[in-house]
């Protein structure tokens, strides 16, 4: 729903880290040769979170879904795909924030949005009908009943489906498999594979030579971690091994995307890094948060990629396309890295009741 295991936010896939395409910033001294002072995240995160948060909010009207979205010709990457990444992003800052605080009212706000351009949930009802063996309108569905918006027709419908042996066998990648089986646990329906095996087919399951990370193994390894913890909802879901090995590798990882200005995947790591179990890896949230506080336009928003614009004036510095994602990113790490470095539990809670729609 989000970035697939292969390609970019967009789609497009970004400079391998040893080849990065683009401007780098040989002014900046790696991270290990990096001085930080302790608490350097905790200083800029509030201001970036909102910031991001802002920018969505007053950009809300680009969510918008066409009248045409059910009809064939129609690009869910460019529909569907975005909406389906607000509800769930924003899902996770509503239920990892403080109720009462500023991002927490914004983050609600955009959920019942989003559920608003789903119709309560009844196109993604229309949806199933019309592709009741792809997985996307099942995902989309899932990132609002995590967050206890649901739809009984929905689920009447999805139930038997996803219980045929066409829907346990359909082909994908190991990531996507995680993904649908984390949509599975959300529904509340069986799962139709076991989360550890599939987790063993990863590219991160294989815990890999580390100098093999590059953009597209970037983005199957974030979102291998993303659904395997719900989010960052369920940290201790993630194995000791893995723990320990994503928290050997993050910094040079990071680093290489900080010198070939890869923001999007930058975002995506710092999110890693605080979904994982146990204490927050402060050293590397310190040394990494307050580059891409200074990357993040004065109107909040975050480029994907590339050379950030410095320009203060009002107005838009990137085409919606090439930062919504980002920005949303950088949001949704914003505040997870905010749980982790505060020293909460990880256990998040729902709300109390769920509002089913017929």
């Amino acid at each position: 729903m989000t970035a697939t295991a292969t390609q970019g936010p967009q789609g497009r896939r970004p400079a391998p880290q040893g080849h990065p395409g683009g401007r780098t910033y040989p002014d900046r001294a790696p991270l290990e040769h990096t001085h930080t002072s302790p608490g350097a995240a905790l200083d800029v995160l509030p201001h970036v979170l909102r910031g991001a948060l802002a920018w969505t909010d007053a950009h809300r009207a680009a969510f918008e879904l066409p009248d045409d979205v059910l009809e064939a010709h129609t690009q869910v990457n460019a529909t569907l795909k975005p909406l389906g990444e607000l509800a769930q992003l924003c899902s996770t800052v509503r239920l990892t924030t403080a109720p009462g605080t500023p991002e927490h009212e914004v983050a609600g706000d955009l959920v019942t949005y989003a559920w608003q351009q789903v119709e309560s949930g009844g196109l993604l009802l229309e949806l199933l009908r019309t592709e009741p063996f792809a997985a996307y309108p099942y995902e989309i569905y899932a990132a609002f009943a995590g967050y206890g918006l649901r739809h009984e027709g929905f689920e009447r419908l999805a139930r038997p489906l996803t219980a045929t042996r066409s829907w346990a066998h359909t082909e994908q990648h190991a990531n996507r498999q995680l993904g649908l089986v984390n949509s599975e646990r959300r529904v509340g329906v069986v799962p139709h594979t076991d989360a550890g095996g599939v987790l063993s087919r990863t590219w991160l399951g294989g815990l890999p030579e580390p100098w093999t990370f590059e953009g597209p193994s970037g983005y199957s390894l974030t979102h291998t971690v993303f659904h395997l913890t719900d989010w960052g909802r369920m940290p201790d879901r993630v194995p000791e091994k893995t723990d320990a090995y994503l928290r050997t590798w993050l910094p040079a990882w990071a680093d290489g995307c900080l010198e070939s200005g890869q923001w999007d995947l930058t975002g995506e790591l710092l999110a890693v890094a605080a979904s994982l179990p146990g204490p927050a890896p402060r050293e590397l949230l310190d040394a990494v948060w307050p580059v891409l506080a200074d990357v993040q336009h004065a109107s909040g928003c975050v480029p994907e990629t590339g050379v950030p614009v410095q320009d203060p004036t009002p107005g838009d510095p990137y085409p919606f396309i090439d930062c919504y994602h980002s920005t949303l990113v950088t949001a949704f790490a914003a505040a997870l890295s905010l749980r982790s470095l505060r020293g909460a539990d990880g256990a998040v809670a729902v709300p109390g009741r769920e509002r089913r729609t017929a």
